[in-house]
């Protein structure tokens, strides 16, 4: 089950079939993950779209960094998990990098579900299965190489 919560009215701007989108990122990533592996969630899932004010304290929080991030995930012993995006980071990212704001918010989504599924990216070794099956994820939507 994956709730979608939009915090922050802006991301409709955007992304203006922001819920559909998302649904769409999210269950492929899910699928493509278990199909390499990965255990199934069993869990709600919540994906939040939130602005920066909200993710800053939780990223505070939770990772002792005072300042936004664009995607934070929390994953449930109930196996599912949470998942918020902050909006003027993704919007800064996707400018800055040259990309479609949908396209990165799409690969940020796809970041959270296999972040709830255990993959992480802490060391290289961890970094190169969870890059690759993004970059698979991504390739289905015919969204470039996030990594390029």
């Amino acid at each position: 089950m994956l709730d979608i919560v939009v915090s922050a009215p802006a991301w409709r701007r955007h992304v203006p079939r922001l819920a559909p989108f998302a649904r769409k990122v999210a269950t492929a990533a899910h699928g493509m993950a278990v199909a390499a592996g990965k255990p199934a969630l069993t869990g709600p899932v919540a994906l939040a779209f939130a602005d920066d004010a909200a993710v800053r304290p939780l990223n505070a929080r939770f990772r002792r960094k005072d300042k936004a991030t664009n995607v934070l995930s929390f994953p449930s012993p109930a196996g599912g998990g949470d998942i918020i995006l902050a909006l003027e980071t993704v919007a800064g990212e996707a400018e800055a990098q040259g990309k479609r704001f949908a396209d990165h918010a799409a690969h940020l989504i796809a970041h959270g579900i296999l972040h709830l599924m255990g993959y992480d990216h802490l060391s290289e070794r961890q970094a190169r299965p969870m890059e690759s099956l993004e970059r698979a994820i991504l390739a289905r939507f015919a969204i470039a190489d996030p990594y390029a």
